[in-house]
């Protein structure tokens, strides 16, 4: 998982260099130990993920000590994952005007100190309080490695910086249900929120590696930003809860947004990003395929602990060689898309998510052990199009253009995987004594295998989307053909 610095450059490195560029300029400042700094971002981005995937299994305990429906518990995932997308972008607009040091401090305090609000939490409404705070500071990881990864590394490299930051994603989502079970089977869930405070440690390490960059006197649009949050946040309420005001109200905050950016002297967000059909279709791709990892993850704790009876341990247990496939295969799926491409890596992904979801719709309700075998094929998807997807959209981006387009990646991102878990939990309620959209399910377990079934029509969707807008289109930048052209790497 850790890079050489060898690696990233494509050159030696010295021992020590100088570090100064202004911010906003791609590609020109010289970073101090590179490997290092891709090192302690997998360290953080390891805890922020551990953070999320951790209190998946806890959520039937969550659920029953607060006499909570699908729906309503789904709001630990999807509050959290909503939160974490709109601080994404918001992070990526901010890292154009302030130093990306600076936004990392903030960030790592916040997140501790929603730790401290959920873990002294005693009623729900303060449980969802502590995971908004902690979204609002952790979600300055993802956002801010990817930028760094684009902003400092070259292209020919970027590939593999972002199989490694794929690669500890995943092993979050692998360790995660481990932990989590462990410490809510043995201890109370309120404990998870405690495994987080790690991450102040990592503060010293990124003052001490990343860029001495110079914050630029631009105005930040937060009216843009808060019509943009608003817009998700209403739509999130109208399919989360199915309160029909937020669908107008939705509409009417997007308006406004649209209005904003395109009269606002710097806009939160420039008018000409979706101009690029590739980048339009990425995102699409993005919000159809990934989304449903998300709400398999939402749906699975579940569908353990009613059909198959299984404690909060077990489900972990199940659910690790999965997560664990998936973080080996996201840094291949990463160094692939350097070698052959990343849309040829992206196409293979979304093969496995169909394949995955194809399983799990048919052994929904059967021995825990065959509902193994069909995450692993999932999960391995997932983490395959995480990998490279990233890098397909990022080549479309002008340097300009970086940092709230890759930000606008994960907030596409989080908030597909509040619409899956959503969703899942909809059709987990409405479909609990059938129909079964696939015949040869198991009784009692419907409405589960409705959800992958559905999840397999959205994963279709996005590859034939995918197919359309990459297969006969002319290489990317820094693709695998173009670099050997240039005869980089």
């Amino acid at each position: 998982m850790r890079l050489s610095d060898t690696e990233q450059t494509g050159q030696t490195t010295p021992a020590r260099h100088s570090a100064t560029a202004p911010s906003g300029a791609p590609g020109t400042a010289v970073v101090e130990f590179p490997a290092r700094i891709v090192t302690v971002f997998c360290y953080t981005l390891f805890f922020s993920v551990l953070n999320a995937t951790m209190f998946n299994v806890a959520i039937p305990d969550i659920s029953r000590q607060f006499h909570l429906t699908p729906p309503e518990v789904s709001w630990v995932l999807t509050g959290y994952v909503a939160t974490f997308g709109l601080g994404a972008i918001t992070y990526g607009k901010l890292a154009d005007v302030y130093p990306i040091k600076l936004l990392i401090t903030i960030g790592l305090l916040l997140f501790n100190a929603g730790s401290l609000v959920g873990f002294f939490s005693r009623w729900f409404p303060m449980l969802i309080a502590g995971r908004l705070l902690q979204a609002v500071g952790g979600s300055c990881i993802p956002s801010l490695v990817m930028l760094t990864a684009i902003r400092y590394m070259p292209v020919a490299m970027r590939g593999r910086i972002l199989a490694a930051v794929s690669s500890t994603i995943a092993c979050g989502g692998a360790f995660g249900p481990i932990i989590g079970g462990f410490i809510a089977g043995n201890f109370h869930w309120r404990y998870l929120f405690l495994v987080s405070s790690s991450t102040l440690l990592a503060i010293p390490f990124y003052h001490r590696l990343l860029p001495a960059e110079k914050g630029r006197k631009e105005r930040f649009d937060f009216l843009g930003g808060a019509l943009l949050g608003a817009t998700v946040i209403s739509f999130l309420t109208f399919v989360a809860q199915s309160f029909l005001w937020g669908f107008p109200a939705g509409l009417l905050f997007l308006t406004g947004f649209i209005l904003r950016i395109h009269r606002a002297d710097t806009p939160f967000m420039l008018p000409g990003l979706f101009r690029d059909r590739r980048y339009r279709n990425g995102l699409l791709t993005l919000f159809l395929a990934l989304g449903t990892a998300f709400g398999m993850m939402f749906t699975l704790p579940l569908m353990l602990r009613n059909l198959n009876h299984l404690d909060t341990q077990a489900i972990g247990v199940v659910i690790f060689p999965g997560a664990m496939t998936a973080a080996v295969l996201s840094f291949v799926g990463g160094r692939l898309s350097d070698r052959i491409g990343s849309v040829t890596v992206v196409q293979i992904g979304l093969g496995f998510l169909l394949a995955g979801y194809s399983l799990l719709s048919l052994l929904a309700g059967t021995r825990p052990q065959f509902i193994t075998m069909g995450l692993i094929v999932s999960y391995s998807g997932f983490s395959i199009v995480q990998s490279s997807l990233a890098k397909t959209v990022s080549l479309t981006l002008s340097p300009n253009q970086s940092g709230v387009g890759m930000g606008m990646y994960n907030l596409t991102f989080f908030v597909s995987g509040t619409f899956g878990a959503a969703v899942a939990g909809r059709i987990i309620e409405s479909f609990a004594n059938g129909p079964a959209f696939n015949p040869f399910v198991a009784p009692r377990a419907e409405g589960y295998s409705n959800v992958f079934v559905l999840f397999f029509g959205m994963v279709a969707c996005a590859a034939w989307i995918f197919q359309r807008t990459f297969s006969a289109a002319e290489p990317l930048p820094g693709s695998a053909r173009e670099v050997c052209e240039k005869g980089v790497g």
